[in-house]
């Protein structure tokens, strides 16, 4: 079975840790270091594919593959690395560091999914262990934010990075209730019929992964900021509207070589469902989805103050996005 995998940026539970050394060098100019915190899986295609067209054109970029979202974070605000991949709003926020959203790659997908021979509905989680990423993630916030709507509380909540890790989980028994990605939902469905239930999630569309760096990352480096934000606009586009172009994009570039040519119809299907739900960011993203992930993270409890009265700038540089619609057009 294909490995996939989710990457998230740790908030609060991150704060203590900012001050810990990494093993990496530190970055040089002209260079883009981009910090992954998990291995990347098929979902990855999209960008993984316009990080090289933005080689092709010029940018410096090395890929940096860490096994944890924790060094991943620490990786950018110690300067190891230039640009991060995930949803950084709690830490953002609560720790005060001067890190900005640039672009957003795509919205939450994530599906709740519980033994069907234990759980039946929301109110049957009531008290009961679940299983999510990590700590500030957006499958903790999704979660998060079903219970409230509910009227339930978990009774633990346990951390278990990696997406194919909990479906193994769920398969096993170890964990009873948990949430997926939509190809692991798939491998569920697949592997298992009839043995899980997916509970329905209502009116979520938050940033599942978006790049961000530091502010000065972001104002000496335009030029190569510009060029990432409009390949990641230009491959989701081409992805949003041919799915089957993850599949080009991937032999061309000869992206994930290990899940082998068999990983081909699964990375179509995979995508033919992402396009459909309108997941990939044609446009990425800015003020409003900032005012969305606002409303969405703050229900969660992952971010405090009023949505209404956030502020884009205090969480996003939306300059990059303006330059490039005006390049490229909005879609």
């Amino acid at each position: 079975m294909i490995g996939l995998s989710r990457r998230t940026v740790l908030g609060a539970a991150l704060v203590a840790a900012l001050g810990s050394a990494t093993t990496l060098p530190a970055a040089s100019a002209g260079e883009m270091k981009i910090a992954f915190g998990d291995l990347p899986g098929i979902e990855s295609i999209q960008t993984l594919a316009a990080i090289e067209r933005a080689k092709e054109r010029g940018v410096g970029v090395e890929l940096i593959i860490l096994n944890d979202e924790d060094l991943a974070a620490q990786a950018i605000v110690g300067g190891q690395a230039d640009v991060g991949i995930g949803s950084p709003y709690t830490l953002i926020q609560k720790a005060g560091v001067p890190i900005r959203i640039f672009a957003q790659i795509s919205t939450q997908r994530f599906f709740p999914v519980v033994n069907a021979e234990a759980y039946k509905t929301w109110k049957d989680l009531d008290g009961q262990e679940i299983a999510v990423q990590a700590r500030g993630s957006g499958t903790e916030a999704v979660m998060m934010l079903m219970a409230k709507n509910n009227g339930i509380s978990y009774g633990k909540v346990s951390y278990v990075p990696g997406s194919e890790v909990r479906r193994n989980a769920l398969i096993q028994g170890t964990i009873k209730a948990s949430i997926v990605d939509a190809a692991n939902r798939r491998a569920l469905e697949t592997e298992a019929p009839g043995k899980f239930t997916v509970l329905p999630v209502e009116n979520v569309s938050a940033t599942d992964e978006a790049v961000f760096a530091t502010a000065d990352y972001l104002k000496n480096n335009a030029a190569d900021v510009d060029i990432l934000v409009e390949e990641l606009m230009k491959t989701g586009r081409e992805i949003t509207e041919n799915p089957n172009a993850a599949v080009e994009l991937r032999n061309k570039y000869k992206l994930l070589p290990d899940l082998g040519a068999e990983a081909d119809a699964e990375i179509a299907a995979y995508y033919k469902e992402t396009a459909e739900a309108g997941s990939l960011a044609l446009n990425g993203g800015g003020a409003e989805a900032a005012a969305g992930d606002f409303a969405f993270f703050g229900a969660a409890g992952q971010i405090e103050g009023d949505p209404a009265s956030l502020k884009v700038d205090d969480f996003w540089d939306t300059a990059s996005i303006d330059r490039v619609l005006t390049n490229i057009g909005k879609k």
